[in-house]
């Protein structure tokens, strides 16, 4: 049967039959609306992003991190054409309205435009970090981009040419829509809605959490706009007024809904992207969720080791120790470690749970992205990461009840990744951004802005109190400290890294990537030692397991790898 094994992170629909459905399984699946089958699937060679029907619904295109687009046709999905002058992933893909053109945003900072061949037309560069989101006017004379530096850009297709620059105040936007009057509807990471016309702007503070989509729907006049706080709001464009947009109806998102992607399938029902193997739907008029067939998946987002064993948790919430079912909340989770005689756990419900029984311990705003254990003052404290930018320090109460202590201001986007050493806690963000605080009363010590090329997606400790980080420029970092000289080290990895872990001695550092492939460092020699791709899926996680000498990957896949870092040692005699 297919299925999706991954999160569904791109959907769309075309004519209230078909449904295409794109996720980090690699797999482009497409579906009978009324039935609710899936017809056929294609495959990348890593993640798929998002995707789009073409205007008459005869073709598809697939946006994917394998660094291309790619067009196929309906229902049969073979494979037309590749869009492949990519340096990076590509996000998002648009049809032109009615000629035969693609546009496509890459994480390569630039916009292109193909043809149906996968000829590339005109490369629009000018953007200053990666691009995010993209749509085209409604007369497909223009094309409007947003990107990670803080700026939406419109562009001319008659000549290729930057028509209009807006500066947004360096806050990112990962999503823009236009109406059909070529009003600019931008949703950012501070969870506000722009409406930008002409010179006119106006700001509506939509959400309490960053705005990850925006869908506008022009037969009924609806935008639609998706956020990390678990909620989904519908708006009504207001046309000239100043107000801008008008509130229509609200919903939260059900745990299984992610709220990356959406769609119209007609004009009172909505599609949604999930953490399960089938998109969601959402019933305008009854204010209904419909479910069905979203199954959980297998995806291993954190391996942790408790009492010995080995314990996962991923994308179905679901808890397991020694390869057992051993409970779990549930809903996806980014994390898994043990403190205070607990394994803790917590992701994109924003709360903090027992892993075991799913127990909300603390609730946040946003959704938890990390955490790591460290003692201040001889008591055991856990910083947990989240997508707003704070760290939040725990400790237990008298009675054994998990209870917040402080708030770290740590980065003005997500933190990505936390560690601690004896004296210090390190932060890494979406941002680039690192931060050093002190253990002894939390105060900041220091921090970089820059501190990476690309987003920072993972950090360790290590002896001494430095710390190992990795980024989507593919390079690992070593610091001593915000004021001192950085270690950079060129690494195997061609593609994005996704995390980082170190061996309690330091002397070996393993960089695991969503392609798959882990490269393991011997720091006291500066060398690769190895480079293994144990799984085409990505590697979520990374920790090491001193009892077996091995860094053990967990993966996207379902399964955990042992990567044998003490087999290396031989070369020291």
């Amino acid at each position: 049967m297919i299925a999706h094994r991954a999160p569904i992170s791109g959907v769309a629909a075309h004519g209230g039959r078909l449904i295409a459905t794109a996720g980090y399984d690699n797999q482009v699946v497409l579906w009978d609306a009324a039935e609710r089958i899936a017809l056929g699937r294609a495959y990348h060679d890593h993640l798929a992003n998002q995707l789009a029907f073409s205007p008459d619904g005869t073709r598809l295109v697939s946006a994917s991190s394998d660094y291309t687009a790619r067009l196929w046709s309906v229902p049969d999905l073979k494979l037309l054409a590749v869009l492949a002058d990519h340096d990076d992933d590509v996000e998002m893909a648009a049809f032109h309205p009615s000629a035969p053109l693609v546009a496509t945003a890459s994480r390569d900072h630039a916009v292109r435009l193909f043809d149906f061949t996968g000829a590339l037309k005109a490369k629009l560069a000018g953007h200053a970090a990666d691009v995010i989101s993209l749509a085209w006017s409604a007369d497909g004379g223009a094309l409007v981009s947003s990107s990670d530096d803080g700026t939406i850009k419109r562009w001319s297709l008659a000549d290729a040419a930057l028509l209009e620059d807006i500066d947004l105040g360096g806050v990112e936007t990962d999503t823009v829509a236009l109406d059909g009057a070529g009003t600019i509807y931008a949703g950012n990471d501070e969870g506000a809605i722009l409406t930008i016309r002409g010179d006119r702007r106006t700001r509506i503070e939509a959400h309490a959490a960053g705005v990850k989509r925006l869908v506008y729907e022009p037969r009924e006049n609806l935008l639609v706009s998706l956020s990390y706080d678990r909620t989904m709001r519908i708006w009504t464009p207001r046309g000239s007024q100043a107000d801008g947009l008008a509130p229509v109806a609200g919903a939260t998102l059900p745990a299984a809904v992610w709220a990356r992607s959406c769609a119209f399938l007609d004009g009172g029902t909505l599609i949604f992207a999930t953490f399960g193997s089938c998109y969601a739907v959402y019933d305008l008029a009854a204010d209904r969720w419909d479910l069905d067939g979203v199954g959980p998946t297998e995806g291993v987002n954190a391996v942790a080791i408790w009492n010995g064993a080995r314990a996962t948790i991923g994308d179905a919430g679901l808890l397991n120790i020694a390869g057992r079912p051993a409970g779990g909340p549930g809903s996806l989770c980014n994390f898994l470690i043990a403190f205070a005689g607990r394994l803790v756990t917590g992701g994109q419900m924003g709360a903090v749970m027992d892993a075991h029984s799913g127990a909300v311990l603390h609730q946040h705003s946003s959704p938890l992205n990390c955490a790591a254990v460290f003692a201040r003052g001889g008591v055991p404290h856990l910083i947990v990461g989240a997508y707003t930018g704070e760290g939040l320090v725990f400790a237990e109460d008298d009675g054994g009840a998990l209870q917040q202590v402080a708030t770290l201001t740590c980065h003005a986007n997500a933190v990505k990744s936390v560690a601690a050493s004896a004296e210090r806690l390190f932060t890494v963000s979406a941002d680039a951004g690192a931060a050093w605080f002190a253990v002894e009363d939390l105060s900041e010590t220091g921090r970089v802005e820059r501190a990476h090329g690309r987003i920072a997606n993972g950090c360790a400790a290590l002896p001494d109190g430095r710390f190992a980080s990795v980024s989507r420029d593919r390079m690992l970092r070593i610091w001593r400290g915000p004021d001192s000289a950085v270690e950079v080290v060129e690494t195997p990895h061609d593609h994005s890294i996704k995390c980082v872990a170190a061996s309690a001695d330091g002397r070996w550092i393993a960089c695991g990537a969503y392609d798959g492939k882990v490269a393991l460092y011997d720091a006291g020699r500066r060398r690769w030692a190895a480079v293994r791709r144990p799984t085409a899926a990505g590697v979520s996680s990374l920790c090491y397991e001193a009892a077996s000498g091995c860094f053990l990957a967990g993966s996207y896949d379902g399964q955990v790898y042992e990567i044998p870092a003490a087999q290396y040692r031989k070369d020291d005699r």
